[in-house]
């Protein structure tokens, strides 16, 4: 069966700090690499990267830190990781249906009093998912009540509207996404990048609903920095927000040649902010796109669907439904996984995984380096 094939995680990208990133030798891995985590050979379901560090999360409830934070403990269901803090959460006391939430200070290695702790009781199950299915909570920083999420700043646990039916949460640099038990999509917080989605450049101070997306069925959301994907029931991708490095996978400023200088800006008829740069040869100008205020449809080569997204600081990977892995973005770290340090405004396929015969099921990208889990391809 598919579920029992051999699989192990792979790393690649920034390791500054000496997290456990495939050999970890210097500053970066610029190809994927098998990880080289603490407690090698445990069997980690979860890993969640924040700049300067790393938290696994195995099967047996064990958390493991790698990087400026080190450290190792038990009785964990799960973890997410931040500058601010790591937040564990926990079996409550007694034979309860409650979890309690703990937040450690990055650099405790998980010894001594957390931060502060708080139980967290789960509401009664619910009817009202898809099909009549109970709703299930994604991890965190959604917390498992499915009505309130762990935030990195004050206040720290934040309360959603029970009718808000959470699924999944992500959290960017100053934005939030949320994907509720129908496939809708929310998004509020800061939005100067245009990464809330709703066309404009203003926060939104609480959920406010994805119009542009409404009646389509959403199955994944993720936040990067300061840009938004969500990838459909169908395995479309559609992405929005700030695109500096090519994170949008749409032509960006800070990829073109030298020598060629800004004439103009305005507006595409969806309200895309468009600049223009003289090409070097005959001069015609050429758009390229800083900033993607409602969501884009992209394609992937050779028309392949998408089941799974993640984004770092400036950069998006995603995976398809056959098991292949396409990165692009902001690449300065080997973030991309493609042998260099370039940056890309295209979806590039990570040959790696196919080479080596691999199927790519799940990654999760920190701020500047992406994780991946695959699995051995089926013999025929």
């Amino acid at each position: 069966m598919a579920g029992e094939r051999t699989g192990a995680w792979f790393g690649f990208g920034f390791c500054g700090f000496g997290q456990a990133l495939g050999s970890g030798c210097g500053n970066q891995v610029l190809s994927p690499e098998p990880l080289r985590a603490p407690g090698a050979g445990l069997d980690i379901c979860r890993v969640s990267a924040s700049w300067s560090y790393t938290a696994f999360v195995t099967g047996g409830g064990q958390v493991e830190l790698s990087g400026s934070a080190r450290g190792a403990a038990g009785g964990c269901k799960d973890a997410w990781a931040s500058e601010a803090f790591l937040v564990v959460l926990r079996p409550g006391p007694g034979s309860g249906p409650g979890a309690e939430l703990q937040a450690w200070a990055p650099g405790s290695a998980l010894r001594g009093e957390p931060l502060w702790a708080q139980t967290v009781v789960p509401e009664a199950e619910r009817k009202d998912g898809p099909g009549g299915g109970e709703t299930q909570a994604g991890p965190l920083p959604l917390l498992p009540c499915t009505c309130a999420y762990v935030s990195p700043r004050p206040p720290f646990y934040r309360p959603l509207a029970p009718t808000l039916r959470a699924r999944r949460l992500e959290l960017g640099a100053e934005h939030a996404l949320l994907l509720d038990a129908a496939g809708q999509v929310f998004s509020w917080g800061g939005g100067r990048h245009g990464q809330l989605g709703h066309g404009t450049l203003e926060a939104e101070p609480e959920p406010r609903l994805l119009e542009a997306l409404q009646g389509l069925s959403m199955a994944e959301v993720a936040a990067g920095g300061w840009h938004s994907v969500c990838v459909s029931e169908t395995g479309d991708i559609y992405i929005w927000g700030w695109n500096e490095s090519g994170q949008l996978a749409l032509p960006t400023r800070s990829l073109v040649e030298d020598g060629e200088t800004v004439t103009g800006e305005g507006l595409n008829e969806d309200g895309s902010e468009v600049k223009r740069v003289a090409r070097g040869e005959n001069g015609a100008p050429a758009p390229f796109i800083a900033v993607q205020p409602f969501p884009a449809l992209l394609d992937l080569p050779m028309g392949s669907d998408a089941i799974k997204a993640s984004c770092g600081s400036r950069h998006t990977a995603v995976v398809t439904r056959t098991g292949e892995l396409y990165t692009w973005g902001w690449g300065k770290y080997g973030q991309l996984g493609h042998k260099d340090t370039t940056s890309l405004d295209r979806p590039c396929r990570v040959d790696y995984f196919v080479d080596k015969q691999l199927q790519v099921r799940t990654v999760s990208c920190g701020p500047w380096n992406t994780y991946v889990y695959a699995v051995e391809k089926e013999k025929s």
